[in-house]
């Protein structure tokens, strides 16, 4: 009896080690994994096909192509092909196909984006605008498809290869409508342009429903083509009816660059709508040679990273005014600010006042633009509202009469200076208001309240003239914004007369009798190319500069009046 008490005791404990393990095993289902991979047969047909989990009830012809940034947000990327199946939780990432050979850098392709409108989207669901539709979208007459459209013409395809193009941007709708930009691809210092509603933006829009920075336009030197990018804007940017801002709004993530072509329009918010055209540097009427050249010239300061305040603009014709063309420098200081403003205002009010016909016909009866260029002195101070930041403004106004003369006569505040040589004769065209130039001391004095023996400055200013500062001009009545006028110049046919304009960190180093000499110089040298002599004579001039270790920005026009040495020229219309 006592040794079967023993064994009945080892009896139960086996038993209950076995329901142990019964329940251990159980809970564990170890045989899920012998049956998973029994039921697993990889075929060589399986290898070429993405891993998707079984739990998914998708079958081979209902294979979903979602883009490889397709995130769980439901976040939809409108560069692939979507059709929408019961997406339950899952990431279908597709092998990318290779690109096309007839492809070449810069090339767009825009594939077509479908809707299945039976199947759900289940994932995210955080779509806030219309991006697909049942039907396959209209391809705008921009569209960026390249492969396979028509080749441009010969001359236009020559310019975009080297990077001469003109854009030029009008606000056609909305509380700024009229305001107008214009810029060149080469002027890298007005580049990349924004488009916003702070006072800074190189085209201002006025209107509560655009961002304060709400999109801007660069030039890509890799395809040679404009492109508008969005800032991250609260209220979208639209190119043709099209949004090209980042779906998810709330990020205030920038759009990817999308290309400009001419007659494009932007619409930023709902009301403010902008024009685009482009146009390539192609061959114009412009009857004189015109020569460009600019360095911020950091090196020469040490090294130091200053920015280029320095703009250089050209309009021939004007808008509307096809007689006259403008040629002009604004040199900024304390920011580029107010140099880019006054680059873009002056000429449109030089441009709207000329459109007037009664005081288009003064001026070319009586041979005198001074109150045109009065008037547009002083309605670009009152459009500018920069209280901090001021830059001088060198104008000259060309116009042709029927006989193809030329007359000039040339406006100024601050001390970028302008020189003709006519037959031989140096004309000096500007004045400079420097606080220690004689005339402008006398001027100051005459306003009641000299300057001291020694002063200057003027409020730590070397200027007594220029455009903005608005602060400094409500501190002290002696800044002024009233331009010099030169008397009219009239250039006839084979004169060989030129002009040269140029800013403050030319003439530190070169006089004019000089800068008069290496032009003639450099003109003969260059005079049988096969290229813009204007160009390359500015571009002496810059190096002569660079030579002599100015320490300031430089910025050079040349314009070549001398039909002998005039080729033709490729500028913008």
């Amino acid at each position: 009896m006592t040794m079967a008490m023993p064994g009945s005791i080892v009896a139960v404990l086996l038993l209950m080690l076995l329901l142990i393990v019964l329940l251990l095993l159980i809970a564990c289902k170890p045989w899920r994994f012998f049956s998973y991979y029994r039921s697993r047969t990889i075929k060589s047909t399986d290898l070429e096909r993405p891993l998707v989990s079984d739990a998914a009830d998708v079958t081979q012809n209902q294979i979903n192509e979602l883009p490889r940034d397709y995130d769980l947000e439901g976040a939809l990327q409108s560069d692939g092909h979507f059709r929408s199946s019961r997406l339950h939780g899952l990431i279908h990432k597709q092998r990318l196909q290779a690109p096309s050979p007839h492809l070449s850098q810069g090339d767009r392709l825009v594939p077509d984006v479908t809707c299945d409108p039976s199947g759900d989207i289940l994932v995210g669901q955080t779509l806030k605008r219309t991006y697909i539709t049942n039907q396959t979208p209209e391809i705008p007459k921009r569209a960026k498809q390249i492969v396979g459209s028509e080749p441009r013409s010969e001359i236009a395809s020559q310019d975009v290869s080297h990077g001469r193009s003109y854009l030029t941007l009008e606000v056609i709708s909305g509380p700024s409508r009229g305001v107008r930009y214009s810029v060149r691809s080469t002027d890298t210092s007005r580049l990349p342009l924004t488009l916003g509603r702070v006072p800074h933006s190189d085209l201002q829009l006025k209107d509560s429903e655009v961002s304060g920075k709400h999109a801007l336009i660069k030039w890509n030197l890799n395809n040679m083509k404009w492109e508008l990018v969005d800032l991250g804007s609260l209220n979208g940017t639209l190119l043709n009816s099209q949004p090209i801002n980042n779906p998810d709004s709330g990020s205030r993530q920038w759009g990817d660059p999308m290309e400009l072509v001419s007659e494009d329009v932007i619409t930023l918010g709902t009301t403010s709508k902008v024009y685009v055209h482009i146009t390539s540097q192609i061959e114009s009427q412009i009857p004189f040679g015109v020569g460009i050249a600019s360095d911020p010239m950091a090196l020469r300061r040490g090294g130091k990273k200053l920015a280029m305040e320095d703009i250089c603009y050209y309009h021939w014709p004007l808008p509307g005014v096809d007689q006259f063309g403008l040629f002009g420098i604004c040199d900024g200081h304390s920011g580029v600010g107010a140099a880019k403003s006054a680059s873009v205002i002056l000429p449109e009010k030089v441009a709207t006042i000329l459109s007037d016909s009664l005081k288009r016909e003064r001026v070319l009866s009586l041979c005198d633009a001074s109150d045109v260029l009065r008037e547009a002195f002083s309605q670009t101070e009152a459009c500018m509202n920069h209280y901090y930041e001021g830059c001088t403004a060198t104008v000259l106004l060309v116009w042709v009469d029927s006989d193809e003369n030329y007359f000039m006569q040339c406006a100024n505040v601050g001390d970028s200076a302008c020189v003709l040589n006519v037959h031989g004769k140096q004309i000096k065209m500007t004045e400079d208001h420097r606080i220690t130039s004689h005339s402008e001391r006398l001027r100051i004095e005459q306003s009641g309240e000299p300057l001291k023996d020694g002063e200057t400055r003027l409020c730590g200013l070397s200027l007594a003239r220029m455009l903005g500062d608005k602060f400094l001009k409500q501190q002290d009545h002696r800044f002024s914004s009233e331009p010099y006028i030169s008397e009219v110049i009239h250039v006839e046919q084979g004169s060989k007369a030129f002009a040269l304009m140029a800013s403050d960190g030319f003439w530190d180093v070169i006089s004019m009798k000089k800068a008069i000499q290496l032009a003639i110089q450099a003109r003969e040298k260059h005079s049988t190319g096969a290229e813009n002599s204007a160009e390359k004579v500015a571009n002496f001039l810059l190096g002569e500069a660079k030579t002599l270790r100015t320490k300031d920005n430089t910025s050079i026009i040349f314009l070549d009046f001398d039909v002998s040495h005039r080729i033709t020229c490729k500028v913008e219309p």
